[in-house]
């Protein structure tokens, strides 16, 4: 009897000299590219807009930063991506210069940043006020005091609303397939008809994706425990401070 299963697939040439099982290799160094470029962008991005929303006598950064927020957070992730990827070029053709990749990169890492704004916004503003005003005491200016006071504190407050956001910008790369990235997604759709064998490649493709998602579960677990502070604690998780 036939066996159901026939892993040797991903043993066979795909007609370009190489196997399928190199292909997803390859496939899984794309998604993990769009994700880690996603991640930096949305980490520089977010932290910065999700500060501007906490600035004190600042009302018209504040309101910059909060129409970001909303823009990004509202509009599906596909049809920004789309939006990046054919109506943006068409606008401004310089535009039609910079790869599909980094495109996707901005389109993903700006979606993201407006989630990840908001959870430093409610991170800073879990903040007792008299972390500002110590901060002032001192002679501290308004951005010494978030980079020496507040941001440090507030940072040990979102890690773990951080970490779930970062295992779904993972999971979300996966929107790139529709523009041809060749990334895990892009890579079942393909395999899977020229193979015939989907099931094979889906559980090939999930496993990775898993793998991929504990592994960041991991690493941020690991940086959260190294930024702890002793006797600095939240309900479920670090959070506010004695």
């Amino acid at each position: 009897m036939e066996s159901v299963m026939d892993w040797q697939v991903f043993l066979n040439d795909d007609g370009s000299g190489r196997t399928y099982l190199q292909w997803l290799m390859e496939a899984w160094r794309w998604t993990l590219a769009v994700a880690g470029s996603s991640w930096l962008v949305a980490i520089v991005v977010g932290g910065f807009m999700g500060t501007l929303r906490t600035l004190p006598n600042s009302p018209w950064l504040v309101r910059i930063a909060n129409v970001w927020v909303e823009l990004f957070r509202n509009v599906p992730l596909l049809v920004q991506i789309f939006i990046w990827y054919f109506v943006l070029p068409k606008i401004f053709p310089p535009m039609q210069q910079i790869p599909g990749f980094a495109l996707v990169v901005m389109a993903l890492g700006f979606f993201t940043s407006s989630r990840i704004a908001e959870q430093v916004r409610a991170g800073i503003q879990a903040l007792p006020k008299g972390q500002r005003y110590a901060g002032m005491a001192v002679g501290f200016t308004t951005a010494q005091t978030y980079r020496y006071v507040i941001l440090p504190m507030a940072v040990r407050i979102i890690f773990p609303p951080l970490t779930s956001e970062s295992m779904n910008l993972l999971k979300n790369s996966s929107v790139a397939f529709a523009v041809s990235i060749p990334e895990l997604t892009f890579y079942f759709t393909q395999v899977g008809e020229e193979t015939s064998r989907p099931i094979e490649v889906y559980l090939a493709v999930c496993l990775l994706y898993v793998v991929s998602a504990v592994v960041v579960n991991r690493v941020m677990a690991f940086i959260e425990k190294k930024i702890q502070i002793p006797g600095f604690v939240v309900a479920g998780g670090t959070g506010g401070g004695h």
